[in-house]
């Protein structure tokens, strides 16, 4: 039986598409990115006086500035810490709920899950105010913890949300075996439980370091100079002399290296999470 030759034309026409429309579209995201570094080895004149594809004058010193300065380089410290908290604790209180959701019906369930994701649909500005009352009369204001768990407030119920779907994916037979064969409910859900919702944790920690790494509104508002977070410090670039947008863009450039480690640790389990359907 011969194959018919201009069928055969049609996909090989076809096959090229396959490739340019996806580059074509990673190209396009990537721009900004590159710019951004493009900006960041620039002297602020050469931004500001002329339009270049690359560095004309070539210069490291927006990073050393950063790197060399105390206010700049504690900025990224005080981020990292109050962001591993908030992760951390997120983790902690999401994994019990998640798995209360997931195995068990109680009283008023589906309306306690329901409240749980309106927390992360709210703007953040509506808790700004109360947030700051509240810590002010504890004494907790420019602290990393007083930050961490503001961002509790809409990166709990993402985790318990992400993590009560990877939950349900688990038959419920493999607890019963457990407890039939004598494990106890830490050594059960440490044991053999966590290792199975491996990727739906990844997944979980990865979004709650990306969202708490990204706000800026609570962490300015509850920070003054002892936690004040990278993304508050890069607003003194901005003076009467105007912005000064090397160092801005150097900044900027370095605030996306914490992210991109993340991403590679948990790259595996971001396409699991996709089939989990809850991504």
């Amino acid at each position: 039986m011969r194959a018919n030759p201009t069928s055969k034309g049609i996909r090989a026409s076809n096959v090229p598409w396959r490739y340019i429309v996806p580059a074509l579209y990673i190209l396009f995201l990537m721009v900004p990115l590159y710019w951004l570094l493009n900006m960041s080895f620039k002297t602020n004149q050469e931004i500001l006086s002329t339009f270049s594809l690359w560095p004309q004058q070539f210069t490291l010193e927006n990073y050393l500035l950063i790197l060399s300065d105390p206010s700049w380089y504690n900025g990224y410290i005080n981020s990292t810490i109050y962001v591993v908290l908030n992760t951390v604790i997120s983790l902690a209180v999401a994994l019990p709920a998640a798995y209360a959701f997931s195995r068990y019906r109680f009283l008023g369930d589906k309306h306690l899950f329901f409240w749980l994701l309106t927390n992360r649909m709210a703007p953040p500005a509506v808790f700004v105010l109360p947030f700051f009352q509240l810590y002010s009369a504890f004494g907790l204001i420019d602290t990393h913890i007083a930050v961490a768990l503001a961002h509790c407030l809409f990166n709990v119920p993402l985790a318990v949300w992400i993590l009560e779907g990877s939950m349900s994916g688990i038959p419920r037979e493999i607890d019963e075996t457990a407890y039939i064969d004598g494990y106890s409910f830490p050594q059960f859900f440490f044991k053999l439980f966590a290792p199975l919702i491996g990727s739906g944790i990844g997944i979980a920690a990865f979004f709650c370091f990306m969202f708490s790494w990204v706000e800026l509104l609570i962490a300015r508002t509850l920070t003054v100079t002892e936690a004040k977070p990278i993304a508050a410090v890069m607003t003194r670039t901005v003076s009467a002399s105007g912005v000064d947008w090397g160092v801005l863009t150097a900044a900027g450039a370095l605030t996306i290296i914490p992210g991109a480690v993340v991403i590679y640790f948990v790259r595996n389990h971001i396409a699991k999470g996709f089939a989990l359907g809850r991504v």
